[in-house]
């Protein structure tokens, strides 16, 4: 493939935005070479600068759960946008998307709109504090809630992806009120708790991690989350930004049937466009100013065109519930293929999967938790990451990151992504056996 107008593109935007990138994941660092900038998607497939096509397994990082440029959403942003673009004022699409929300997720009982996942988790935190009069909170190694500075310590996603799980600009102030616990290891929060006594405001959780890889909650542990915080007065948070109404239509929690105290939300309810909201119980909710205390506030909060969007999506769901089995058949189908490909070439591989999210982890041992995802042959990915892009198959850019399959992949596309796979792990066995000689 011919990549001559990314690489003149990624030159030019060196010049003008710090690494040439407006994420730190984009810009290949951990795969070699330089990005591929993209021109326009639709449906299942993605077309880059050169004029390139892949088949896509990202997904704009989960949003596109129907696939990109959806006609029903693209037809609801169209007749938003001749209303104008942004009010700074309420509007009827708020109070729809909040009705929703509640109506499809079973802890929300009042929601705040937002404009990022980022955003939503960084307010959660606040409001949990202001509501306990505490200050420390618990996170787990490896789980990425966004850049506020509060998560930025064992962080997972871009910042393991770059080597910097700690950044420069987080005061040791701000670090000593987070506390970090292994993921899948109650014994490790509930001896923080103890440790801080009436101290931790909110533990705070993806209940199926997506940013070290997709890593599924062992058995009890999130229920075992929920008792502590009931023992002890804390707000549990769960972080659905991106499983939120991709695993089900209510989300992580109710595949568990877990009911969290407050829930962050983005991706999905937005349909692809910048968006995040937090909701949970009443009580809690109601200490968010102007109703309580606590204040956060945004101008583009609530932005009409990304109600608009995100209104279309969460009905579209609502109305077919049948694309939750489909994307779920289509990401079965993938790793099933994975797997007959690993097994004829010798390999022994660790596939993570649930629902539409799945991550092929180039190491041996199971994947529980941050140190065991840190396992991963990264270089031996970075190859096959390389040579699936050679064959038009568009994955993340980083071993640490969760893959998310749309309902727009046809069975040719399938078939496509399982011989492309047959192929390149047959390049990668090899080169393993060189390695080892």
């Amino acid at each position: 493939m011919n990549h001559s107008t990314s690489q003149e593109l990624f030159q030019r935007a060196l010049q003008v935005i710090p690494g040439g990138v407006n994420s730190p994941v984009r810009a290949f660092r951990a795969v070699g070479g330089s990005p591929v900038f993209i021109k326009s998607a639709r449906g299942a497939y993605i077309f880059d600068e050169d004029g390139n096509r892949y088949i896509e397994l990202i997904n704009s990082w989960g949003p596109m759960i129907l696939g990109h440029a959806h006609p029903v959403v693209q037809e609801a942003i169209v007749r938003a946008v001749e209303d104008s673009f942004s009010f700074g004022a309420p509007t009827r699409k708020e109070i729809e998307m909040a009705e929703l929300i509640c109506s499809m997720v079973p802890s929300v009982e009042k929601v705040r709109m937002v404009n990022s996942g980022t955003e939503a988790c960084m307010s959660a935190i606040r409001v949990a504090r202001g509501y306990t009069g505490r200050n420390k909170i618990i996170k787990f190694e490896g789980c990425y809630h966004g850049h506020g500075d509060s998560f930025l310590i064992a962080a997972g996603s871009g910042a393991v992806t770059m080597g910097t799980p700690d950044s420069p600009g987080v005061t040791q102030g701000v670090a000593n009120d987070t506390l970090i616990a292994p993921y899948n290891n109650l014994a490790a929060v509930e001896a923080l708790i103890e440790a801080n006594p009436d101290q931790i405001a909110a533990i705070i959780v993806e209940p199926v991690v997506g940013n070290m890889g997709c890593v599924l909650p062992q058995k009890g542990f999130l229920e075992g989350l929920r008792t502590l915080c009931d023992k002890h007065g804390i707000v549990y948070i769960f972080d659905e930004v991106m499983t939120g109404f991709r695993l089900s239509q209510g989300g992580a929690q109710k595949i568990f049937n877990i009911c969290p105290d407050i829930t962050t939300m983005g991706k999905i309810i937005g349909g692809g466009l910048p968006v995040g909201a937090y909701g949970g119980k009443k009580e809690i909710m109601d200490c968010v100013s102007p109703a309580g205390k606590v204040y956060q506030a945004g101008t583009l909060s609530g932005n009409p065109i990304a109600m608009s969007a995100g209104i279309a999506t969460l009905r579209y769901l609502n109305e077919h519930p049948e694309i939750y089995e489909q994307v779920n058949q289509h990401t079965r189908q993938i790793t099933e293929g994975i797997r007959k490909a690993l097994k004829n070439n010798g390999l022994n591989f660790t596939i993570n999967e649930m629902g539409s999210m799945y991550s092929l982890f180039f190491t041996e041992k199971p994947v529980t938790d941050f140190e065991s995802a840190k396992t991963s042959d990264t270089a031996m990915f970075a190859f096959y990451f390389r040579e699936m892009l050679a064959r038009g198959v568009y994955l993340a850019p980083s071993q640490f990151e969760s893959l998310f399959v749309s309902a727009a992949l046809s069975e040719a596309d399938l078939q496509h992504i399982e011989q492309a796979h047959a192929e390149v792990l047959a390049m990668v066995a090899e080169r393993m056996a060189v390695v080892h000689k």
